[in-house]
């Protein structure tokens, strides 16, 4: 059952040059139309500029988008109203790729993780500062350090804050925009570990931005490859990366690494050239589809 289903949404930016030049329109996001079920991971990946981070943060109305619908629980996150949206957020929350730039550096760490109870006004004082201390725990960070501030962290325990705060509020539904890209790779495996104990623990469904497509591979059910803000290739992620079928898709698969360093894959140039940009679309096997 799809919890998450999103239409037909574009996002376009106007950039203006000068007084008296006319302004270009940036077509961020055209035409993406995609669904999650509940409890699986969902990832959209592609280049820096692809428009992966644009089309998460219009899904959550972090910025208002040009068209489209985007449907949760049944509900049109893009028709609600301002208090109605409110509470919406509650159940749709996201994950920054930076834990440092993403955290108030002027707050107390417990203060960051109990924001999002205060400006919605759940519980008494005390019921919100325990549960700062259940959530600091459940993302394995010592509740006795919430005085601290965020610069006093690791990387690693920032995202970890981070993805306390998101938690917060109880969401069903979470965006992680490249949440392990900032981090040393040492810690990278904790923070994913982590994502995959608190998704069976706590029936989350996720949204993974990613341009690492081993980690996709890893722990997405479903996949996207997105260029120049539209969906190129989408499918099971098993059937994208046993039988690419977009020469943009075959290009990314192929500057994978392989674990073997006297082994070398065979790399698939790219030529924007040879594809068709305004092509849609189309079943390429069951369940796969790619715009060929």
């Amino acid at each position: 059952m799809a919890l998450v289903d999103v239409r037909h949404l574009s996002k376009h930016f106007v950039r203006r040059h000068g007084l008296f030049t006319r302004p270009t329109i940036v077509r961020a996001v055209e035409d993406v139309s995609l669904t999650i079920d509940a409890g699986d991971t969902f990832g959209l990946v592609g280049e820096s500029g692809s428009g992966k981070t644009t089309t998460a943060r219009a899904v959550l109305r972090l910025i208002q988008p040009t068209s489209g619908e985007v449907w949760f629980r049944g509900q049109d996150v893009l028709a609600l109203p301002a208090a109605e949206l409110r509470d919406m957020r509650r159940h749709m929350q996201i994950v920054f790729q930076d834990p440092q730039g993403s955290l108030n550096p002027r707050m107390r760490v417990g203060e960051i993780v109990r924001e999002p109870l205060d400006i919605h006004r759940l519980g008494s004082r005390g019921e919100r500062r325990d549960r700062v201390a259940e959530l600091l725990t459940l993302v394995g960070v010592d509740p006795s350090m919430s005085e601290r501030y965020p610069r006093e962290f690791s990387g690693g325990q920032r995202q970890r804050i981070g993805l306390a705060r998101a938690l917060a509020l109880s969401p069903t539904f979470l965006i992680a925009d490249e949440p392990v890209s900032a981090l040393d790779v040492s810690v990278q495996a904790q923070i994913v570990n982590l994502l995959l104990d608190l998704q069976a623990r706590l029936g989350l469904t996720y949204l993974l931005i990613a341009h690492d497509l081993r980690l996709v591979e890893q722990v997405c059910t479903r996949m996207a490859v997105m260029y120049r803000g539209r969906i190129v290739e989408m499918g099971a992620t098993a059937a994208v990366f046993a039988a690419p079928k977009h020469t943009y898709t075959q290009a990314l698969l192929s500057a994978i690494p392989l674990p073997d360093p006297s082994r070398r894959r065979q790399r698939i140039p790219f030529d924007e050239r040879t594809m068709d940009l305004g092509a849609v679309l189309r079943p390429v096997g069951e369940g796969h589809f790619a715009a060929i």
